[in-house]
């Protein structure tokens, strides 16, 4: 198995970063989600911000871009208030939105959700009712069904944890 590396997005990136996501939308539509990301999210002005913050990293396989995704220790306004369940505990945690993959290399996805739980010990991810590819890999990962949370437009989402 090819090994990974996480290390913080880089500006002169952002091209191929827009390229893994744009065809991440493509996947989740191709495989029955398609209004999760519709056909512009994440918004360049988006991926920008979170490059600039230092909170877009990407995975590295060899010299190739395998998966970007956003990571920041602390709370989350969108987690405080959760429907239909409990987060597993109340500790401080860490974050992960906007994971996506190439595509090009198997696992990718994997290590990074395993490699922002290492930084803490405690992480939150949500994902769309319709995202069952994320979700499988969120449970072959060890991350627990916590129940729904809302974003700030009123969308709800699946909220998992690992702690």
């Amino acid at each position: 198995m090819m090994r990974f590396r996480i290390q913080k997005a880089q500006p002169e990136q952002l091209e191929e970063i827009l390229k893994i996501y744009e065809r991440a939308r493509q996947f989740m539509a191709d495989h029955g989600n398609p209004h999760q990301w519709g056909t512009k999210n994440p918004p360049e002005s988006t991926v920008r911000r979170d490059i600039a913050e230092g909170n877009s990293y990407v995975c590295m396989s060899g010299d190739e871009i395998a998966a970007v995704f956003y990571y920041r220790w602390g709370e989350d306004p969108t987690y405080r208030f959760i429907s239909g369940g409990a987060w597993l505990n109340g500790r401080p945690y860490g974050v992960v939105h906007r994971i996506a993959s190439s595509g090009n290399v198997k696992g990718a996805g994997s290590f990074c959700v395993n490699w922002a739980f290492e930084q803490c010990g405690n992480v939150k991810i949500d994902t769309h009712r319709d995202n069952v590819v994320m979700q499988n890999m969120l449970k072959k990962n060890g991350f627990m069904f916590c129940g729904i949370i809302y974003l700030e437009n009123g969308e709800e989402r699946l909220a998992f944890q690992k702690g």
